[in-house]
């Protein structure tokens, strides 16, 4: 057993490394620059662990995802394995504090974001770290030709030239061949070695089916596949009414979206990874880690805005290697409802300016101050309070997180408010007698000096840190205080929390991103294009096409996509279709329109068998048009 095996056994209790893992692996510990495209599922992050536990010192992780982020890094303290995330929000002492038990407290894993690595004083601290490999996850960002553009992940190049013996490793699960190549020349790679999981899933079978009724069809699509399946759909409303519908006709469904709070996103989830409930209606907030081997079907009720999400999710379908489906079902009005919903609510620089001023207005930040503030959000009373439409809003949104100027965390909490309505002195007498409280109550009194004078937003996670307790532990203590009349407590639903990465420069800002705007709406409506393509062919395998996408080449059609089956449909009507006219014609000649009435089969179908039964001689066509036996 060699010792990535028993690294791998140690942690994981796995007996062996899945497909590219291993290959990948030997990559990083030979010291190459490597890229590893694998899909959804394909266990990345075990590519970057395994040898950064074999290596002394540090691993970087930089990352966008802040969900991800936490994840990993709590999964890797209850394996014993020291792990840091520096999100946003934190302030800088508490950055300091962190960087200081990275350099001298032997932790294995620094997880960052991209938009960290465009501080200076951070990046000077980072180049004193004992770094032995840095891994970029959602390697894809650094390119403008990809799905998720991030500016700053041209930054990362940088630790290039802080670290240029140090192995880097790229990981995506989607990319074209332009994207890879984009890849390699923006972080400077060097002795590059690439690793590619073919994105072909010969057990999954990707189906379009067009109909008018899309309820009807998925309800008999369930009936026929009644194990745990996926339900996309693009908003949060059509997660609760077609769970309800779906449970009204007899299946157990649940819904998960990004507005739920954590206890109801935890309790869903669980349902059905139980299989309490079989079906899972959701948005993309759904299916980040998620990996339950057995899911049968997985449903796009509504078309995805691209096709590497769409591979992404499709391909959450039979990773137990068994026949799974991957189907959208569409009708007529997607299209025009598609348009609708991607293009037509894209900002334009006007409304990019106006939703960045408005934001800093909203939390009364002053021109020139701002960065790493973090307040609780809510999108709908942001809207309504300035009057501004809330999807080009959300768009607009995104876009200002994608570029780094802040950090949209779409998490559904609790702000919390509190107003000391005691005297000093009566607090230090309520402290010496909740000594168990004392350090939560403390901390609060550093943190917010001003809070007997003023109600104060007070953030639970910087106060959990300071006291060494839970979230929940500090809330319940407020509540308590709450109700012994010794603070004020305002609580408000936000569905969203807002870090602030830059200063507040206006003009300056705007005009900074502005030019990658128009890039971003050519490249969504470029995707979108992309999806009404694959979705409205009707003459191509649907595995070739997702192949073709990705540039990667295939010579055989699938067998079992919705084009294959019906194209094999097809060619056994045809031939029953060919039968009847042989049958028809030894009566008597027949014109074609004779032949379409008789046998009831469209237009389209009996000259195309007339045209094959007079190629093959079998059939002679008269002067007036009508058709005997040769």
């Amino acid at each position: 057993m060699t010792q990535a095996q028993k690294i791998l056994k140690q942690y994981w209790n796995y007996d062996a490394f899945r497909s590219l893992q291993e290959e990948v692996i030997n990559s990083v510990l030979e010291g190459n620059d490597t890229l590893a495209l694998m899909p959804t599922g394909g266990g990345k992050s075990i590519c970057f662990q395994v040898p950064a536990l074999m290596n002394d010192g540090i691993c970087i992780v930089v990352s966008p995802l802040i969900a991800l982020m936490k994840d990993q890094v709590n999964n890797l303290q209850k394996k014993g394995i020291k792990a840091i995330a520096l999100l946003g929000g934190i302030h800088n002492e508490e950055i300091i504090d962190l960087l200081d038990n990275c350099q001298f407290g032997n932790y294995k894993f620094l997880y960052i974001s991209p938009e960290r690595l465009q501080t200076d004083w951070i990046l000077e601290r980072i180049k004193n770290l004992p770094v032995n490999l840095i891994a970029v996850d959602e390697a894809h960002c650094v390119s403008q030709w990809g799905h998720d553009f991030r500016p700053a992940y041209l930054k990362i190049s940088v630790l290039k030239d802080f670290f240029p013996k140090t192995p880097f490793l790229a990981l995506t699960a989607t990319a074209t061949q332009k994207v890879q190549d984009d890849i390699i020349l923006q972080l400077n790679f060097k002795n590059t070695k690439t690793f590619k999981k073919s994105f072909a899933r010969e057990n999954l079978a990707y189906m379009v089916f067009k109909t008018e009724d899309k309820y009807h069809l998925m309800e008999q699509i369930f009936q026929k596949n009644p194990q745990p399946s996926i339900v996309y759909v693009t908003n949060r409303k059509s997660c609760i009414d077609i769970s309800n519908q779906l449970n009204s006709l007899g299946f157990t469904a649940t819904y998960y979206h990004g507005g739920l709070n954590i206890s109801d996103k935890e309790n869903n989830m669980n349902r059905w990874m139980n299989e309490e409930a079989k079906i899972i209606v959701a948005t993309n907030a759904f299916g980040m880690g998620i990996d339950k081997p057995n899911v049968k079907t997985v449903i796009h009720l509504h078309l995805p805005n691209n096709i590497e999400n769409y591979y992404q999710e499709a391909g959450r379908a039979g990773r137990n290697g068994e026949k799974s489906f991957g189907v959208i079902i569409t009708n007529p009005s997607d299209i025009i409802h598609a348009e609708t919903q991607f293009l037509s609510v894209l900002p334009d620089k006007n409304f990019l300016k106006l939703v960045y001023k408005k934001l800093n207005n909203y939390f009364q930040i002053a021109y020139g101050e701002g960065i790493d503030e973090q307040f609780q959000f809510n999108l709908s009373q942001f809207c309504q309070k300035y009057g501004l439409p809330a999807l080009r809003t959300f768009n607009t949104l995104q876009f200002l997180d994608r570029q780094g100027v802040i950090s949209l965390s779409q998490e559904f909490n609790e702000s919390i408010s509190i107003q000391f309505i005691i005297s000093s002195k009566e607090t230090l007498r309520y402290c010496s007698l909740n000594t168990n409280d004392e350090e939560i109550i403390t901390n609060i009194l550093r943190t917010y000096p001003g809070i007997y004078e003023l109600m104060t937003p007070v953030n639970l996670t910087l106060i959990s840190k300071k006291s060494g307790v839970s979230e929940e532990q500090v809330n319940r203590v407020l509540r308590k205080m709450h109700e012994r009349e010794v603070i004020e407590l305002i609580t408000r639903t936000n569905d969203s929390i807002v870090t602030f990465n830059e200063i507040r420069e206006d003009e300056l800002t705007i005009n900074r991103i502005s030019k990658h705007l128009e890039n971003q709406n050519k490249q969504k409506t470029e995707q979108l294009q992309a999806v009404l393509d694959y979705i409205q062919n009707e003459t191509e395998c649907k595995s070739k096409l997702l192949l073709n996408y990705f540039g990667e080449s295939s010579a055989e059609n699938c067998g079992i996509c919705s084009f294959c089956i019906n194209t094999k449909n097809k060619s056994a009507d045809g031939n029953i279709l060919k039968s009847k006219i042989i049958e028809l014609l030894k009566k008597e000649p027949l014109s074609s329109r004779d032949l379409i009435k008789i046998t009831r089969y469209t237009k389209d179908d009996v000259i195309f068998a007339l045209q094959e039964l007079l190629e093959e001689d079998k059939i002679t066509i008269n002067t007036n048009n009508t058709y005997t036996l040769s």
